[in-house]
């Protein structure tokens, strides 16, 4: 399974379209499984930020199924009244119903839950037991082969730098319950700066723990630490026992996305996959 990981698009003042443009045809030529954007489709959560956003993902929908989930920035943060009693007013009218999903595709189970919290953290997220509960109950439904893939806007790990801030409030317990639910990758954003590690920074246990795969910007000016002014994204290919990142940055001149050092972790679960899913 090839997944192709963007996300902080950022529509708005800091938007490059050059860059999302070579996200498009990055699909385009890898043809992925699934394309995952994890969070701030826009800047400001201004109604033609979300129009330029959905277009975006129309054209990567072309190409694969599209997986996304909201970010802080996918909410209003100076319209405070909307804010308080209607955050996710844009975002429902754009993008999706849901704020939580579940989607399956091919022989995987993709997971996407909603971090921003406009109510209690205007920057940072939160995840609640009832998410929790939502995921378990997707993950114990599906198939017990299939690849299980969490997808969260806010970060779990803090970055090398510490540039990113607070990770998420009770991130320990919150990776300890995706490793009982026997999650295979967790991929997110926020932090504007690829950071590849693992569940085993924060958690003790037997085995290689889940791979978490943070990606940069893909698409906006707000790079931080060593990707400050550049763009990122992330190339993801399940297959069997191993789990391979390959991170790409944004190549102004050749105008496309190139191919980093890639990481490869093993699974915790061994992936079987059918004879019929096999392609």
């Amino acid at each position: 399974m090839l997944i192709l990981h963007g996300s902080d698009l950022q529509t708005g003042k800091p938007y490059r379209p050059g860059a999302a443009e070579a996200f498009v045809a990055l699909a385009r030529a890898l043809g992925p499984d699934l394309v995952v954007v994890s969070g701030d489709l826009t800047q400001r959560a201004k109604a033609r930020e979300y129009e330029v956003a959905r277009r975006l993902l129309g054209r990567l929908g072309e190409t694969a199924p599209v997986v996304v989930t909201p970010g802080n920035h996918d909410v209003p943060l100076y319209r405070v009244w909307e804010r308080l009693f209607a955050p996710y007013r844009n975002w429902r009218r754009f993008i999706a119903p849901e704020l939580d999903s579940v989607v399956r595709v091919g022989w995987a189970t993709v997971v996407a839950l909603n971090s921003s919290a406009p109510r209690r953290a205007i920057v940072g997220g939160r995840l609640d037991s009832d998410q929790l509960a939502f995921a378990r109950r997707a993950f114990s439904s599906a198939p017990a082969d299939d690849a299980r893939v969490v997808v969260v806007h806010h970060h779990f790990v803090p970055t090398p730098d510490r540039d990113g801030g607070r990770p998420l409030p009770g991130a320990r317990a919150l990776l300890e319950a995706f490793e009982e639910m026997g999650v295979d990758l967790i991929l997110g954003g926020h932090v504007h700066q690829t950071h590849v590690t693992t569940s085993r920074v924060l958690v003790e246990g037997p085995g290689p723990g889940i791979p978490v795969v943070t990606c940069g910007t893909t698409a906006s000016s707000r790079g931080r630490g060593v990707e400050t002014g550049r763009n990122t994204l992330g190339v993801i290919r399940l297959e069997g026992e191993v789990i391979e990142v390959v991170p790409h940055r944004f190549d102004p001149e050749a105008a496309r996305f190139v191919p980093d050092e890639p990481r490869s972790f093993p699974r915790a679960r061994a992936m079987v996959v059918p004879k019929e899913r096999q392609t």
